[in-house]
């Protein structure tokens, strides 16, 4: 996992490199990422080396070879599209949670895929594309895997969520009675709700009273993530 920063430097160095076939020089990536001095340059440049993402090449100056990008950066080979919210999906290097300190004592965000949108109304079919990454404070995390989906339709307002937001999901297969889950119904619907177990049967609960609540048998509904947090923009 990368921080911000060091994401941001990662991603200038790349795009540098493809267009000029010459890495930036310490001045260039200090403005590009508005830092005061090149010791945080210094500071990143190794981070980047340690993790395996760049290799600073000997008796060269400033020579930089990028070896890898983060999965959620790097090209993917077309897939043939396939309808609902695939599994895959939120599978794989998503925005894992560990305390990142950087030399000033300062906690580092973390940056989480934002996978498209939900539905918060009759189940819909979820975009299967990381369209962006948002920052998230690791405090609003909890340990594991995460992603982000943006939320559509009304019927968790009485839940607190409402239309645009953007909900963070920790990846899980299982939920308890009364979690908020997001939950793939048939294999190609996926939707936000409460999940209520009512014998052998699920249950998925709206919190809005104009939507009644839906019931399936256990083989028809899959848990794919459960809400852990919700970020909103006014």
């Amino acid at each position: 996992m990368l921080t911000r920063k060091q994401h941001e430097l990662l991603m200038f160095i790349h795009e540098k490199l493809k267009e000029t076939g010459v890495p930036p020089s310490f001045d260039e990536m200090k403005d590009a990422l508005d830092l005061r001095s090149k010791s945080g340059i210094h500071r990143l440049i190794k981070a980047l080396e340690e993790r395996g993402f760049i290799r600073r090449l000997p008796n060269r100056a400033r020579a930089v070879e990028v070896l890898r990008l983060p999965e959620s950066s790097a090209p993917s080979v077309a897939a043939p599209r396939s309808r609902g919210f695939s599994p895959s999906v939120i599978e794989g290097s998503l925005g894992r949670v560990r305390s990142v300190v950087d030399t000033d004592g300062v906690i580092e965000p973390v940056l989480v895929p934002v996978m498209g949108r939900i539905a918060a109304g009759v189940p819909i079919e979820a975009i299967q594309n990381h369209s962006h990454s948002i920052v998230v404070p690791p405090d609003m995390l909890t340990p594991g895997d995460h992603y982000a989906l943006e939320v559509l339709g009304d019927s968790m307002i009485d839940a607190g969520i409402l239309e645009g937001d953007t909900v963070l999901i920790r990846k899980s297969d299982t939920a308890e009675t009364g979690d908020i889950v997001v939950a793939l119904v048939d294999g190609e619907e996926a939707t936000l709700k409460r999940l209520r177990k009512k014998g052998a049967s699920i249950a998925l609960e709206a919190a809005n009273p104009a939507y009644e609540t839906r019931i399936f048998g256990p083989d028809r509904v899959r848990v794919q993530g459960k809400l852990v947090g919700l970020i909103r923009r006014y």
